[in-house]
C-alpha cells in the first residue's frame, strides 16, 4: 500500500510513477545511451528551511537525485531532475579519475558478471588447481566479489574494480564459507570485465572440506520442548498510519527510505501539553565499515563500507510475518529503482510494531499501601539488510517517556580463513578444524540532524569529576559535573569515557524549561571501540569517522554521509574529518550530531556456522526537556493473558486483577 500511496508531503519517498518519470526525463534530456546504468535513484529531500516555507503554504518542487553511470567507459554523472517542471535542473560529471578518486556503489548487475570473468581466467584456474580444485569442482565454486579498498596501485587509481575471493562447494546449498580457497585473489575491472591482477600466494593451504551447513535439512532433529508464545493485540495496535506519517503515544514522525541508508526517520517530535515539540529533524545510519586485522593476501584489503559501497537500502530484506517481527505488524512497501532505472516494489522492507519492554516506573509505599506500577511499551521501526555474508538489523525504538534508541543487530556468517593442519591461526580465532575467523571491527555511524524545540541548538560535553578535599568537601564525598560548550566544529571530535561518565547534551539555548534551564536531550553512548588501524593506514584514511565517537557539524545539505559521497575505491580524507576542518560555528546553530558506535569481533566456535546476534547502539534521553515524567498518565492494568503456572484457572474466572493498587 505504502509504495503506491499518493504523494501527500514533500518528504515522502519517490513513488513508482515518479521514479519512472525521473529516469525517463533524464534519459531524454541528456540523450543517454543504452549503456547507462543507475546505481542510485532517490528523492532529493527538502531542507528545514524549505519545509518552513512549505508550512506557510508555499509549494515545493519534487526533485529526484539520479546517479547515472556509463558502463562502457565508467563516466558518472549526478543529475537532479525537477519532476514538477519536467526538466533536468543539473547534470554534473564526477571527476572520478582524479585524486582522491572514488566510485559509485557496486551494482547487482555487476555482481552477476564477476563469477564468469573470474572462472574464465586461466591464471585463476591454475591457482585454484594448485589447491586441489578439479575441473568438475569449478562450476560450483562460490565467487564473492568484495569491495576492493585502496592502496595506491595503478590498477586502483580511478578504476572501477572489485577483489574476488573463492569458496569450494560440493553442492549448491553448501555453506561456502566453511571452505575458503586461501591465497587466491582476483582483481576484476568491472568496466572491461577482465581480471587485471591475480594474487597466487606461494604458501599452499589445503581447502577445508568439513561441511558446516545451516539449512533446515541439516538439523532434522529439533527441540521438542519449545511451546508456542503468541503476541496478541485483540483491539489492534496503538499507532496510527497515514501514508508515510506515523503517530503513537504522543510521538509523531514520517518514515523515509534511501538506497544508501535504508530506513530514515523524518520530523521526529513528541506532543507535550498540547503542542508538538520537535526533537530530531532527520535520523539515519549513513555508513558502516568493517576493517579486518589479518595482513595476509585474502584479507588485508577487506574493509567494506556497506552503505557507501553497496547500499543498505538496496539490500533490504523482504521481512517475514511472525519471524522478523512479532505481533500486530504494519509493513511499509518501498518504491525503488533497479540498476536499469526501472521502478519496482521492495515488499515488506520496513516493519513497525509495538513491544512490551518490562517495567517503566514503579513504587510501593508501605506506609499507606499505595502500590503503582506501569509497564513500558515501545514502538519498533526496523529493517534488515544482507550485505554478502553478514546480515544487519537496524531497530529504532520510541518509548512512552520520550526516550529514543537505535539498536543495530549483527548476525550472518563470518569471513573465514583456511588454516593448515597442525598450525594455529595468528590473526583471529579458530572456529573449526582448519578454519579460522579473522578478527575485525564493525563501525556504524548515525547522522542526527537535531531540532530540539526548533531553532538553534547547542551541544555541550559533560563528565563527572571528584572534588578535592576542602572546606566545601569535608567528607570527600562530593563530585562535580564539568561542562564544556562545543563552539566550533574542531571542538567536537571526542571519545566516550566510562570512567568519568562522559555524555553530550543537545539543548536549545533560546528556550527555558520548567526549572529555568535549557531544554535538551542527551546522548548515552554504549561501551564502544574505535577503529584500531594505524591512523595513516588506508582504511583509517577512508573511514576516519570511526576514530571518534562524537562529531558535530554545522548543517550543510551536501554533507550527507560520514564517509563522504563515494568511498568505493577512494583514497581517503573525505567525510567527517574533512567536514570539521572547516571549523564552522556550531553554538546555537542548525547542527548535525554524528555518533560512531560498533563492535570488535574476535571470532570463536560459537559464531559458526551462523553468528548469534550481537548488539550495538545508543540512546537519546530527555534531559530537562519535560517538566516531569510524561508517562505518569499511562493507564494501569495487568496483562489479561498472563497465567500463574502453579494454578489451573477455572473456566469462568480468568484470575486476573489489576497489578496496580491504590
Amino acid at each position: 500500500m505504502d509504495a503506491v500511496v499518493a504523494v501527500t508531503h514533500p518528504l515522502d519517498p519517490l513513488s513508482l510513477a515518479e521514479i519512472a518519470s525521473a529516469v525517463a526525463i533524464l534519459k531524454d534530456k541528456q540523450k543517454l545511451a543504452a549503456t547507462f546504468r543507475f546505481p542510485i535513484t532517490r528523492l532529493e529531500e527538502p531542507t528545514k528551511t524549505d519545509l518552513a516555507t512549505y508550512r506557510l503554504g508555499n509549494s515545493l518542487p519534487r526533485l529526484a537525485f539520479i546517479l547515472a553511470m556509463d558502463i562502457s567507459n565508467g563516466e558518472t554523472f549526478e543529475g537532479i531532475v525537477d519532476l514538477t517542471a519536467g526538466k533536468v535542473s543539473s547534470y554534473t560529471r564526477l571527476p572520478l579519475g582524479e585524486l582522491p578518486y572514488g566510485q559509485p556503489p557496486v551494482m547487482l548487475c555487476e555482481f552477476e558478471t564477476v563469477e564468469g570473468t573470474v572462472k574464465s581466467d586461466p591464471r585463476w584456474i591454475a591457482a585454484v588447481k594448485k589447491r586441489g580444485i578439479t575441473d568438475e569442482d569449478i562450476p560450483l565454486i562460490q565467487i564473492d566479489p568484495f569491495s576492493s579498498g585502496y592502496f595506491g596501485r595503478e590498477f586502483e587509481k580511478g578504476k572501477r574494480i572489485v577483489r574476488a575471493v573463492s569458496y569450494w562447494r560440493e553442492d549448491i546449498r553448501d555453506n561456502g564459507y566453511a571452505h575458503p580457497i586461501e591465497g587466491v585473489v582476483a582483481v576484476v575491472d568491472l568496466i572491461t570485465n577482465r581480471v587485471v591482477d591475480l594474487v597466487d600466494d606461494e604458501k599452499i593451504i589445503p581447502v577445508p572440506r568439513k561441511k558446516r551447513n545451516y539449512g533446515r535439512e541439516t538439523f532434522p532433529e529439533l527441540r521438542p520442548d519449545l511451546k508456542p508464545l503468541h503476541i496478541v493485540q485483540p483491539q489492534g495496535p496503538s499507532f496510527a498510519v497515514d501514508g508515510w506519517k506515523v503517530e503513537w503515544q504522543n510521538w509523531s514522525f514520517r518514515v523515509g527510505f534511501t538506497p544508501r541508508e535504508g530506513l530514515v526517520l523524518h520530523e521526529l517530535g513528541i506532543r507535550d501539553q498540547g503542542r508538538l515539540r520537535p526533537v530530531v529533524f532527520r535520523a539515519s545510519v549513513t555508513e558502516m565499515v568493517v576493517p579486518y586485522a589479518d595482513p595476509t593476501a585474502n584479507h588485508y584489503w577487506k574493509s567494506a563500507f556497506d552503505a557507501g559501497e553497496y547500499g543498505l537500502g538496496r539490500l533490504a530484506n523482504c521481512l517475514e510475518l511472525g519471524c522478523d517481527c512479532l505481533g500486530h505488524i504494519h509493513y511499509f512497501d518501498v518504491p525503488a529503482a533497479d540498476d536499469f532505472g526501472q521502478p519496482f516494489i521492495m515488499k515488506n522492507a520496513i516493519c513497525m510494531h509495538e513491544e512490551d519492554y518490562g517495567i517503566l516506573w514503579k513504587h510501593y509505599e508501605f506506609r499507606n499501601g499505595i502500590f503503582e506500577v506501569r509497564r513500558s511499551r515501545r514502538l519498533v521501526i526496523s529493517f534488515f539488510a544482507t550485505v554478502g555474508n553478514y546480515d544487519y538489523g537496524f531497530y529504532w525504538y520510541l518509548y512512552q517517556d520520550g526516550t529514543i534508541q537505535l539498536e543495530a543487530k549483527l548476525t550472518g556468517i563470518i569471513q573465514t580463513a583456511a588454516v593448515a593442519t597442525g598450525e594455529t591461526y595468528p590473526w583471529g580465532g579458530m572456529v573449526d578444524d582448519n578454519l579460522g575467523g579473522p578478527t575485525h571491527q564493525h563501525f556504524f555511524n548515525a547522522r542526527l540532524h537535531m531540532d530540539v524545540d526548533g531553532g538553534g541548538n547547542t551541544v555541550t560535553e559533560h563528565e563527572f569529576v571528584p572534588r578535592p578535599w576542602g572546606e566545601d568537601n569535608p567528607y570527600g564525598n562530593v563530585f562535580d559535573t564539568r561542562t564544556r560548550v562545543l563552539k566550533r566544529e574542531l571542538d567536537s571530535p571526542a571519545l566516550a569515557n566510562g570512567e568519568t561518565g562522559r555524555y553530550w547534551k543537545v539543548s536549545n539555548p533560546n528556550m527555558q524549561n520548567s526549572v529555568g534551564k535549557t531544554p535538551g536531550y542527551k546522548i548515552i553512548v554504549m561501551p564502544s571501540p574505535v577503529m584500531l588501524a594505524q591512523p595513516d593506514s588506508t582504511v583509517a584514511q577512508r573511514g576516519g569517522f570511526a576514530k571518534k565517537h562524537i562529531w558535530v557539524t554545522a548543517f550543510d545539505a551536501r554533507e550527507k554521509y560520514a564517509s563522504g559521497d563515494y568511498p568505493n575505491v577512494h583514497a581517503g580524507g573525505d567525510g567527517l574529518p574533512g567536514y570539521v576542518k572547516q571549523n564552522r560555528e556550531i553554538e546555537n546553530a542548525d547542527i548535525v550530531l554524528w555518533h560512531c558506535f560498533g563492535h570488535t569481533h574476535v571470532c570463536k566456535p560459537e559464531d559458526f556456522p551462523i553468528m548469534p546476534v550481537e548488539y550495538a547502539g545508543f540512546t537519546l534521553k530527555p534531559n530537562g526537556f519535560f517538566a516531569s515524567n510524561i508517562a505518569m498518565d499511562l493507564p494501569p492494568g495487568g496483562n489479561e493473558e498472563s497465567v500463574d503456572n502453579r494454578l489451573q484457572p477455572s473456566p469462568d474466572d480468568s484470575g486476573h486483577d489489576s497489578c496496580c493498587h491504590t
